[in-house]
């Protein structure tokens, strides 16, 4: 059944702070928005009046009035990854800079409810959207720019040319890995992809570009394997254990940093020195990275850096920018380790 608020909940209005101040509502309403035309000794006691009673002013209503909330919209697919939750902190900073407030909503990685989470987030009234995500559909995004700004954090397959574009170059991220395990000496170097989406797949043909560069066969690449399939971790060691010992990989990049801090705990388990039997690189430099034992080399992408330049972007959308924008961020190579003796 549906209910109501309790009439202990119920707010204090203007017309309650006029009763304690003893003035008029009109007299209260120029005094609460510091416009002209009240002494300052009226103005001392209608706010002082108002923080008796516990008054707050209701920005909503007036934001609606205005019509524009100064709310941002922000669309995750997965509010536990460190990766957007970076991403969504460098959003923040930047909207609170800007005296904006940041909404978000998480769409579980299934593009339905990423849809409907756009939706909602209209439906609120937000200034303007940013996705953290490439999985949304392009219907829904063309059908969310025709009503408000929008930025994506991401690699879609396609955005359209009205939705400005931030992402990692992840083709570069993917050659830096293989060529930091090169450099250690390995020459067997597999590739575990997590996904199907764009930025995994750039990942997984810059190893393949960089492997035949190298003069090395690529053909150990997992990429139909699902990290998040129960006992993932132990069939990618039984594959490995499966080959002979002049043509078992001796190091893989991984496409991210949970997927290889599981098979890191999974290899542990089963005898192997990291990074002696195996080397790991994983991808996103998340916390994770440095708190597992040997300690994760991963590619960083500057993520609270992505975070800001979106609600950047979006600022200047909202200030009449028509001109789409996309940025591709530089990665860098960290390396611990779970990929060199001299990092342990």
């Amino acid at each position: 059944m549906a209910t109501t608020p309790s009439s202990q909940y119920s707010r204090p209005t203007i017309i309650d702070v006029a009763r304690a101040a003893g003035v008029s509502k009109s007299l209260v309403s120029l005094a609460l928005a510091n416009k002209p035309g009240v002494s300052e000794a009226s103005r001392t006691k209608i706010l002082s009046a108002a923080q008796d009673i516990g008054y707050t002013s209701n920005t909503w209503a007036r934001s609606l009035v205005r019509g524009q909330t100064r709310l941002i919209g922000v669309v995750t697919t997965d509010i536990a990854s460190a990766y957007n939750a970076d991403v969504v902190v460098g959003i923040e900073d930047e909207a609170l800079a800007e005296d904006y407030e940041v909404v978000l909503t998480h769409g579980r990685r299934d593009p339905d409810h990423l849809a409907r989470g756009v939706q909602r987030m209209l439906q609120l009234g937000v200034d303007g959207l940013i996705i953290v995500s490439s999985r949304v559909p392009r219907t829904v995004l063309d059908a969310a720019v025709r009503q408000r700004p929008v930025v994506i954090v991401g690699r879609p397959d396609d955005a359209g040319e009205l939705v400005d574009v931030i992402h990692n170059d992840d083709w570069l991220g993917g050659c830096l890995a293989v060529e930091h395990l090169y450099a250690q000496g390995h020459r067997r170097i597999g590739f575990i992809a997590t996904s199907k989406q764009a930025a995994v797949r750039a990942r997984g043909e810059a190893y393949e570009h960089t492997m035949q560069e190298l003069g090395l066969d690529y053909r150990w690449r997992m990429a139909d394997h699902h990290p998040r399939t129960p006992g993932f971790p132990e069939t990618v060691l039984d594959a490995i254990a499966g080959e002979s010992a002049a043509d078992a990989p001796t190091a893989l990049v991984v496409s991210t940093d949970g997927t290889a801090a599981r098979l890191l705990g999974a290899a542990l388990d089963r005898g192997y020195r990291i990074p002696q039997d195996l080397a790991l690189v994983g991808y996103n430099n998340s916390q994770l990275a440095s708190a597992v034992r040997p300690a994760l080399t991963s590619i960083n992408q500057p993520r609270n850096a992505m975070g800001k330049q979106a609600m950047q972007f979006l600022l200047e959308r909202l200030a009449g920018n028509t001109e789409q924008r996309v940025t591709i961020m530089t990665p860098e190579l960290v390396v611990r380790g779970s990929s060199s003796q001299t990092q342990g």
